[in-house]
């Protein structure tokens, strides 16, 4: 660990020290871009003597970039899926459920089982929701400094704050850094909610492109207090709107004295030389090899004061959990592009996983082994090339030795019609094991105590998607499943994980489109799903709807306001909805209580003045006269109404 530290920081400081003199140029080089808008931010001369005329820095200049060196650039407008995406996670969360307080988990509404890991993944998944992985990292090449702060009111004490920064010091060297912080109390007893994500990047080339590196830090935390949701008793006064029961904080939850943490850092650094690279149009070849390496450290941990009956009998009176994971991943890869056979990838890498704990336990005389290590070694390649409107993409990675098996083939293939229809097919095969706490977990707790040879999860999907800009966007994915893992409860009530020895078929269609009628507008999102031979095991409301009607209009002189307001309906079917273990921070299937089936409404007024986007919304505004059945998991209620404000607001300097 201090070697590898020690190591980012020195090739760091060299592509610090290897940076030139800041200058910024007119015509800033940026990759090219489907869209080029002609919004220009002032940008003053360094020197006026030499240079009478302000300069103009457009804002396809300000470029992001990432992880597969897809490019976009910063987009400052206000539109409707702005608006889906102004939330914690600061996405689209159609598929998922929010708990009452903002940081707690989500309940998941529909699953993409499309993957290319080889290997498995680490314990509460109920906690990952707003930890940044690998492909959540961007980088940034800009004309001149950005910087970007969000701001939005939680729930009781507390606000959601985010913060970017970044710059480039030269035309080829570029930082940035990020926080996003949240604390908030929550409605109801003991739901405090404290988050952290702390994220640095950067990236510099060469003066003559030969050389390109990029890396990036980042430290992220997720603490909760746990309550278990409100006890059976009080779940009869929540549904029928008892007034005395209007104070949220009167209702008795099943405990009092647990919290639960997530706590994860990673270092990333990529770096390559190009041996033969494309100066010209003359030249067809292109040839580089690259080197990447990923440091992973993540624990997740369990607290309580005392006992409590509800996750059954324990070793001791206080409970202290605690797992492990330290993950190393280094890579060797070599590319080569031709123009007209296109571009073609080889790596082969190398894992180092050590999951676990620091102590061995003896449950009903059998002895459990404390640890999951090991070592992969991994070979894989890439294909990519178009061929006039026809584009194909493919991946595969195999575990060619060492202590896990698993492959994937991942491929798709999308061809334009014309500016107006666009289709995507695309397939995708995975077989890897289970996640670590499935196969192994230990706790004060006796009946959460386990150790399983499960085997691989095997995923097969086939997806496709239809593109226009009349009628909308259809798109599909048919996945079966063999060996799936869940969480369930057994015949004696404890919560177990299970393997199905079935195949699972599962499939799903959305429709996404708008319609506009003058400064009116009718967005509307629409999924259907199905599960096959897995009634039971994969639980999933069969239809899930969103629908917004909303006004846009500018206003005043010059149109320095952009305004827009409107009302947006959320609804999905009932099903058997799954429960939530704070212990293990996952979800399990549960199959005797239904839920869902309750509209949410909310009102919401946003505008926009120069870079500066306004947002204030009145969320679920129908929560007193359409009943009291909302919950976001069995005895956890979803959100009451509730008015929040929030921010974003750039700055171009």
């Amino acid at each position: 660990m201090k070697k590898f530290i020690f190591l980012f920081t020195f090739l760091f400081a060299i592509s610090l020290t290897a940076q030139e003199r800041p200058l910024v140029k007119e015509n800033f080089k940026r990759d090219k871009l489907l869209n080029k808008p002609n919004d220009t931010i002032g940008l003053r001369s360094r020197n006026r003597k030499s240079v009478p005329k302000q300069k103009k820095a457009k804002i396809d200049q300000y470029l992001i970039i990432s992880r597969e060196y897809d490019t976009t650039y910063v987009d400052t407008s206000l539109t409707i899926t702005k608006d889906y995406k102004f939330n914690y996670l600061r996405n689209d969360d159609f598929d998922v459920l929010p708990f009452q307080n903002i940081g707690q988990t989500y309940n998941t509404l529909s699953y993409d089982f499309s993957d290319t890991r080889l290997t498995p993944r680490f314990a509460a998944r109920a906690k990952h929701f707003n930890f940044k992985e690998m492909d959540d990292i961007n980088y940034y090449r800009v004309p001149t400094p950005l910087t970007e702060l969000m701001f939005k009111t939680a729930f009781e004490q507390g606000q959601l704050l985010e913060s970017f920064f970044t710059v480039n010091t030269s035309e080829r060297f570029n930082f940035s850094i990020a926080y996003k912080g949240l604390r908030s109390l929550g409605k109801y007893q003991h739901t405090l909610s404290s988050t952290g994500n702390f994220s640095f990047t950067t990236n510099y080339r060469t003066k003559n492109n030969r050389y390109n590196i990029r890396g990036h830090i980042v430290m992220q935390d997720t603490y909760n207090d746990e309550n278990g949701g409100i006890s059976d008793e009080d779940l009869e006064d929540f549904e029928n709107g008892n007034p005395e029961f209007t104070d949220r904080s009167l209702f008795d939850p099943i405990f009092e004295n647990a919290n639960n943490e997530l706590r994860g850092k990673r270092f990333h650094l990529e770096h390559n030389y190009n041996i033969v690279q494309q100066n010209d149009s003359l030249r067809k070849n292109y040839l580089s090899f690259g080197n990447k390496v990923t440091y992973n450290d993540k624990y997740y941990q369990f607290l309580q004061s005392s006992t409590n009956s509800y996750f059954g009998d324990s070793f001791t009176t206080k409970i202290n959990d605690k797992v492990k994971l330290e993950d190393f991943y280094g890579e060797l890869n070599v590319q080569y592009k031709n123009k007209t056979l296109g571009g073609l990838k080889g790596f082969i890498g190398y894992n180092d996983f050590n999951y676990g704990y620091d102590k061995i336990i003896i449950v009903n005389s059998n002895t459990l082994t404390n640890r999951i290590k090991g070592q992969v070694l991994q070979v894989g390649g890439e294909y990519k090339n178009k061929i006039g409107e026809f584009i194909i993409y493919g991946k595969a990675g195999l575990n060619i030795a060492g202590d896990l098996d698993g492959n994937y083939i991942d491929g798709k293939a999308s061809y334009n019609f014309s500016e107006d229809y666009e289709v995507e097919f695309g397939l995708n095969i995975n077989s890897k094991a289970p996640n670590y706490n499935y196969q192994l977990y230990q706790s004060d707790y006796i009946n959460y105590n386990w150790y399983n040879n499960f085997e691989n999860v095997q995923t097969k999907q086939l997806k496709g998607v239809l593109k226009t800009s009349k009628y909308g966007l259809v798109s599909f994915d048919y996945t079966t499943i063999n060996n799936y893992t869940y969480f369930s409860k057994n015949e004696e009530g404890n919560v177990k994980p299970f393997q199905n020895d079935n195949t699972l078929n599962y499939f799903r269609i959305k429709f996404s489109n708008e319609i506009k009628f003058g400064k009116f507008a009718l967005n509307n999102t629409i999924r259907y799903q199905s599960v096959v031979d897995g009634e039971g095991i994969l639980n999933v409301p069969e239809f899930a709807t969103r629908n917004t009607l909303y006004y846009s209009n500018h206003f005043f002189e010059k149109n320095a306001l952009f305004l827009q307001t409107g009302v947006t309906l959320n609804y999905f079917t009932s099903y058997n909805m799954n429960a939530y273990d704070p212990l293990l921070g996952e979800f399990y299937v549960q199959n005797n209580t239904e839920l869902g089936e309750f509209p949410r409404l909310d009102f919401f007024i946003n505008a926009k003045v120069r870079q500066t986007r306004i947002y204030l919304k009145a969320e679920h505004l129908n929560s007193s006269f359409t009943g009291y059945n909302y919950y976001s998991a069995p005895n956890y209620p979803y959100r009451d109404f509730v008015v929040r404000f929030g921010v974003v607001w750039n700055f171009f300097l």
